[in-house]
C-alpha cells in the first residue's frame, strides 16, 4: 500500500513564501537540502506527517507559469470560522467561505486561499470524509 508523503511545488521567492506558509498554516522548515542549482526545502507542522516540499531554482527570476492543469493542495481545519477570521487578520486574503451543498445537504464547507505563487489550497472544515 503508498503511503502519500509530500507534494512539491517551485516557488519564486523563499523568504516570501516560507513566511506564508508559516503564517498561514504553521509550517516549518523540516529540512533544507541545498544543491548546486536549486534547493529543496520540506515544510511540515506537528498535524501531519505529510511534507511540502519547496523548489527553489536560484536562476529563476520569473514567476512559475501553473498553466491550466494544477488543481489546489488540501487543509482540513478543527473551526473554519475561526481560521478565515485569523487569515484575513493576518492580510493574506482568503476568499469567501462556501457551504457546498449540490443535493441541498451540505457536504463541504471551506474557502480558497492562494500563496505568493499563486497556487491554490483548500481550507476544509474538518468532518466526515476531510480529516
Amino acid at each position: 500500500m503508498a503511503k502519500a508523503i509530500h507534494s512539491m511545488i517551485r516557488v519564486l521567492d523563499e523568504g516570501r513564501t516560507l513566511a506564508f506558509y508559516h503564517a498561514a498554516f504553521g509550517l516549518t522548515v523540516a529540512q533544507r537540502l541545498p544543491f548546486e542549482g536549486f534547493t529543496l526545502i520540506y515544510l511540515s507542522n506537528p498535524e501531519s506527517t505529510f511534507e511540502l516540499e519547496l523548489t527553489v531554482n536560484r536562476d529563476r527570476t520569473e514567476p512559475y507559469d501553473l498553466g491550466d492543469g494544477y488543481g489546489h493542495l488540501a487543509v482540513s481545519v478543527d473551526d473554519l470560522d475561526a481560521e478565515h477570521a485569523r487569515m484575513t487578520q493576518a492580510g493574506l486574503s482568503p476568499r469567501k467561505i462556501v457551504d457546498f451543498a449540490p443535493g441541498g445537504e451540505v457536504i463541504a464547507r471551506f474557502f480558497f486561499i492562494a500563496d505568493p505563487d499563486g497556487y491554490q489550497i483548500e481550507v476544509l472544515q474538518r468532518g466526515g470524509r476531510y480529516l
